[in-house]
């Protein structure tokens, strides 16, 4: 029998918790205390209302939940004594037909885990897209999950066990992610074009303009085109894959959207990605409705924001703002081919680069969905968030410069140890960022330039990141660390170079825009929660010419990205496109 949220709504306690029975392994008591929180608005509303009262309930009635669940391909399976649900979802990750190798390795796994943590290990073995892991990856994540803190990993347990309820809601009501599969069959099919010397490794690179990249920009434009229904594609002249769906008024402005298609080294498939597929869909689904806007939808895959291939950045959003910096065409990369040669390669015009600047009155604003790229909507359980602002940042390359001495020779007191200043700078930079919120400090570089075991540095290089949702913020921040600096260089007798190398301005998000973001997340029964993106974005260079706001998407694996690990759920990427399908009608009711 399929469930409906008003069967759930209307039924008594006792049946209610009938009807969810089987959602969370033998733990009835969390369907009797979600019963409180009806009427139920929405399938995920009763998703989160359920994962709240397990967090609400504290540690132990949350280790009594993990240790209900059985070990994957353990005693219960061997004896055929799993529930439904669980013999099901071990079925479909092929855990009921493991070769004997791969049984003995899980089963060593699940010894050392135990041993380890005290509870079984819990995975969504049904995966991110519903179908079933392969038992390598269950196994590589077994392997790496083991060197967790205790902690982190009771909540890792929980928040699979999470996704486990929820895939198993969706078969209890019958409901099937549709447009958040496409957002992930489009991202799986893209990340199959990575750039050599990685893609033979498994890893996905993608950097400026190389083969790998031009493939890319293929592919979404084929997409666009054929898949979902634009009325006009194009890669410019600096390949930003660029597509529009003319409004009902061709003369009508524009919203503009997107993210970058670019990925660091060794990157994830999410990263700038999912802000083009999901509008992509958006336009998808108003091509088969025969549906047009009041205004056109401007859709742009920008090719270049992470700056891998050549120090420029932000080079494709950078153009639409006429922030295009003619002198990077003589940049080389690695190999010395310069820019200018790369695009000539590509059969990009390079004339054309300055009529690429977007009139910004012609535009009603610039929104973006992004992946969070951090922990914090993992953590709380919260599948979408609302951006406040992107921070501000500044970076610098430095370098204290001392005395190289005999390590043996030299007495405590006399020596003029470059690397010992720096170490008390990280922790300075550390204590000083965390003592304000929103505020981040990062030294993620050092170096001992000919560094020896027996020789005290006489020289240490360095980075310094700083980052704040304020301008303000961040400069204070960098002006005490340089004072801190030089005091730390005075007393130890060393001497210091400074070099500011980046510097962007905050960009609040307009208020309007973050607004319409709000009313888009709560028509789906979300609550909603703020917050500042330490990372950078596209947005930040469209925020020079026009409004923009963002609404950020959870990861999983704690929401980490520029890793191979970074991922998504097909749920998480539905609810993503609705909230940009709800900000659409918002806007078209306004624009009547």
């Amino acid at each position: 029998m399929t469930l409906t949220l008003e069967q759930i709504n209307a039924a008594g306690v006792a049946q209610f918790v009938e009807l969810l029975d089987g959602i969370y392994e033998h733990s009835p008591w969390i369907a009797e205390r979600a019963a409180g929180h009806r009427p139920f608005a929405s399938l995920v509303h009763l998703k989160l209302a359920l994962a709240q009262v397990v967090r609400q309930a504290g540690r132990e009635p949350q280790l009594g939940l993990i240790r209900a669940h059985p070990e994957l391909a353990g005693k219960a399976m061997v004896s055929k004594t799993l529930t439904a649900e669980s013999t099901n979802e071990q079925s479909k990750a092929g855990l009921t037909d493991c070769t004997p190798a791969e049984f003995a390795k899980i089963q060593q796994l699940n010894a050392d885990y135990n041993a380890r943590f005290g509870f079984p290990f819990i995975l969504a073995v049904r995966g991110p897209r519903g179908l079933g892991l392969p038992k390598a990856e269950i196994i590589a994540t077994f392997e790496r999950r083991l060197d967790n803190h205790p902690d982190f990993e009771l909540a890792e347990c929980l928040r699979n066990i999470h996704r486990i309820a929820e895939i198993r809601l969706n078969d209890k009501f019958g409901h099937t992610p549709d447009l958040g599969n496409q957002v992930w069959d489009w991202a799986e099919r893209l990340s199959t074009h990575s750039d050599p010397g990685y893609a033979e490794r498994g890893e996905l690179t993608v950097t400026y303009l190389t083969d790998a990249h031009r493939a890319c920009a293929q592919r979404l434009a084929h997409w666009m085109k054929s898949d979902c229904g634009f009325d006009e594609v194009e890669i410019d002249a600096v390949g930003n894959v660029v597509g529009l769906y003319h409004g009902a008024d061709r003369s009508a402005k524009r919203l503009m959207t997107g993210s970058h298609y670019d990925t660091v080294r060794n990157g994830g498939k999410y990263d700038g990605r999912l802000g083009i597929l999901v509008p992509m869909a958006c336009v998808r689904e108003l091509h088969a409705q025969g549906r047009r806007l009041p205004f056109g939808f401007e859709v742009v895959g920008f090719s270049e924001e992470e700056g891998q291939r050549y120090k420029a950045v932000f080079l494709g959003s950078g153009a639409l703002t006429g922030h295009f910096d003619m002198a990077w065409l003589d940049q080389k990369d690695a190999d010395g081919i310069s820019m200018r040669e790369a695009m000539v390669h590509a059969g990009l015009c390079i004339e054309d680069i300055p009529k690429l600047t977007r009139d910004a009155s012609k535009y009603l604003g610039f929104v973006e969905v992004h992946i969070e790229q951090g922990p914090v909507l993992n953590e709380i359980d919260m599948p979408l968030g609302i951006v406040t602002s992107i921070n501000g940042s500044v970076r610098y390359v430095g370098e204290v410069v001392g005395m190289a001495s005999h390590a043996g020779t030299t007495p405590m007191d006399r020596r003029r140890d470059a690397a010992a200043a720096v170490a008390e700078l990280v922790l300075f930079v550390e204590k000083r960022a965390a003592a304000v919120p929103h505020l981040v400090g990062t030294v993620g570089m050092l170096e001992v330039p000919s560094g020896s075991i027996n020789v005290v540095p006489g020289r240490c290089k360095f980075s310094l990141d700083i980052r704040a949702t304020t301008n303000a913020v961040r400069d204070a921040c960098a002006s005490d660390v340089r004072d801190e600096l030089k005091r730390i260089c005075v007393r130890r007798g060393l001497h210091f170079k400074l070099e500011e190398t980046v510097r962007a301005a905050a960009a609040p998000s307009s208020a309007p825009w973050q607004s319409r973001w709000e009313r888009a997340v709560s028509a789906l029964g979300l609550p909603l929660h703020r917050m500042p993106s330490g990372a950078g974005h596209d947005a930040m260079k469209l925020h020079e010419i026009m409004p923009q706001a963002m609404l950020f998407m959870r990861g999983l694996n704690a929401g980490i990205s520029h890793n191979p690990l970074e991922s998504i759920t097909n749920d998480d990427a539905e609810l993503c496109v609705q909230a940009f399908q709800n900000l659409l009608d918002q806007l078209a009711t306004e624009q009547s």
